[in-house]
């Protein structure tokens, strides 16, 4: 897998939340003209992104703000976790209350409780900016 896209309105408050993560800004960059409309099936596209990497260099979010055609919101803005579709992105964390703590500076809110599975994993979702629904795994042991 390449990356995973998120379109935002507040790309700068994601790139923030998702950069408390330890993600760090690959690149930004505006996108427009035929070959995107013509990628993404819209037309007249303008946008800004923003490609994040994970601190083990495996992984990548993209963040778009669309400016023209205005973005369309699909679901509930806070769907509740059995809604179908992507639901959550989960990431491998070493402190989970640390990280719990720091994605709330962003206003965060955990989407249920902290969870331990077995002597295995402490697990969360949490909801921040946007909607965006993240999954915290820290292994155990």
């Amino acid at each position: 897998m390449d990356n995973v896209l998120i379109v935002v309105e507040d790309i700068e408050a994601a790139t923030a939340f998702f950069a408390e993560l330890g993600m760090e800004v690959e690149g930004k960059a505006p996108v427009e003209g035929p070959s995107v409309d013509s990628v993404v099936g819209l037309e007249g596209v303008r946008a800004d992104i923003v490609m994040l990497r994970t601190p083990d260099g495996h992984g990548r979010v993209e963040l778009t703000r669309f400016h023209t055609p205005a973005a369309v919101a699909g679901e509930p803005r806070n769907a509740p976790s059995n809604t179908l579709g992507i639901r959550r992105i989960m990431f491998a964390v070493d402190d989970l209350d640390d990280v719990v703590a720091r994605l709330r500076t962003h206003g965060a809110e955990l989407v249920g409780e902290v969870a331990q599975y077995e002597d295995s994993y402490r697990l969360c979702f949490i909801r921040g900016p946007e909607g965006i629904v993240l999954g915290l795994a820290e292994q155990l042991g």
